[in-house]
């Protein structure tokens, strides 16, 4: 350790964390400093290979990162001008996500840990969105993180780089899952949020209205089911007379599905913001949105005028770092290899389930692979 603190005392760029991603259908990776700079950083999507499904294959997602990832590796370290042996730490996402691409790239981050006898940190793929906002901004703990993505919806309190607390999470679908499949419903292709996006972009909010299931209700929890199953009847009761939709009529249901969604999501903010308040004993803290459907410029825009009024310092990642990529994972490493120099995942396996908050209950049941998030 004290070797550890002497290397950070000479170079302030010091530890260097390599960190790896492939969860989903992203094959990434990303070199980053201690100084916050991001050294190299490549992503490989396989948008093209999903696409004809819509939606991602599991084995052609895992297939894929095998194919690609050494390659991907190689690439990266030239980019860099680094070698593995100049690491002092190697990262990889461990959980949640498809199970085939998580033992891709824990394996492979592993294999370099033993080859270069630096150690493998496991990190939790919820972990890296939730504190990259850290690595492109100065943020200091504690915050209150909206993370929404294809597969999670929470808001969460972050305390600590391993100190998350659950407020509030989806009693059923995804807002990510919820663009997704109307995108799909309406013909639009995949992936679905930029679609939806776009295409609302052409559309008249106001024309249709939608539910906003959980608005007004007390807590922070979300519900986008009853909102999705909303979408298909109108997109049917549309589609009667000529048994196809318009451009004018898919674009105003996209309209009229993402201001709904925001809705939803300012509602359940505002009842955190004020918990936080009450928790916490600070009034004056960062409010962050992390995940790839902060991506969303209507929805991320939304959330900023939010936080004006709130008088919160409101904060996320570029839109590069919002989707899946290996700088979070890196990051993530990095911060916790800061905290204990000493750290060594080797005994880690894959998780295809990993709550951040370990303690809070499970919302939508759990099962073999352990509690659902």
């Amino acid at each position: 350790m004290a070797n550890d603190q002497a290397t950070s005392a000479e170079n302030p760029q010091r530890p260097y964390v390599l960190g790896i991603e492939t969860s989903c259908d992203e094959t990434a990776a990303a070199i980053v400093s201690a100084d916050k700079r991001v050294l190299a950083h490549r992503v490989l999507s396989q948008i093209d290979d999903h696409a004809e499904f819509g939606g991602v294959v599991p084995e052609i997602a895992a297939r894929q990162h095998i194919s690609h990832l050494d390659k991907l590796l190689e690439s990266l370290m030239k980019d860099a001008g680094l070698g593995f042996d100049d690491m002092d730490a190697v990262a990889a996402t461990t959980g949640p996500g498809l199970v085939g691409g998580l033992m891709v790239g824990v394996m492979t981050a592993k294999a370099i840990s033993a080859a270069t006898g630096k150690p493998f940190i496991a990190v939790n793929h919820l972990a890296g969105h939730a504190l990259t906002v850290r690595l492109v901004d100065d943020i200091s703990f504690p915050y209150l993180l909206l993370l929404v993505s294809g597969g999670h919806c929470q808001i969460l309190s972050v305390t600590g780089v391993g100190a998350f607390t659950r407020l509030g999470t989806t009693i059923d679908d995804a807002a990510g899952e919820a663009f997704d499949k109307t995108a799909k419903l309406l013909g639009l292709g995949y992936p679905g949020g930029p679609a939806v996006e776009a295409a609302a972009r052409e559309g008249d909010p106001k024309r249709f209205r939608l539910p906003k299931p959980m608005v007004g209700k007390p807590g922070c929890n979300f519900s986008f089911s009853g909102l999705k199953t909303a979408v298909r009847r109108l997109a049917e009761e549309c589609a009667e007379g000529e048994g196809i939709l318009t451009i004018r009529d898919r674009n105003d249901i996209c309209a009229a599905f993402q201001q709904a969604l925001g809705d939803c999501l300012i509602d359940r903010l505002k009842n955190a913001i004020q918990l936080f308040r009450e928790t916490a004993g600070n009034g004056n803290f960062p409010l962050v949105v992390a995940g790839g459907v902060a991506a969303n410029a209507h929805l991320r825009g939304r959330i900023e005028a939010l936080a004006d009024k709130e008088g919160l310092r409101f904060s996320a990642p570029p839109l590069a770092l919002c989707t899946d990529n290996g700088a979070m994972i890196a990051w993530a490493g990095l911060e916790r290899f800061r905290e204990d120099p000493a750290i060594n995942d080797a005994d880690e396996a894959p998780r295809p389930r990993w709550p951040l908050d370990d303690a809070a209950k499970p919302m939508v049941g759990k099962g073999k692979k352990g509690a659902k998030a």
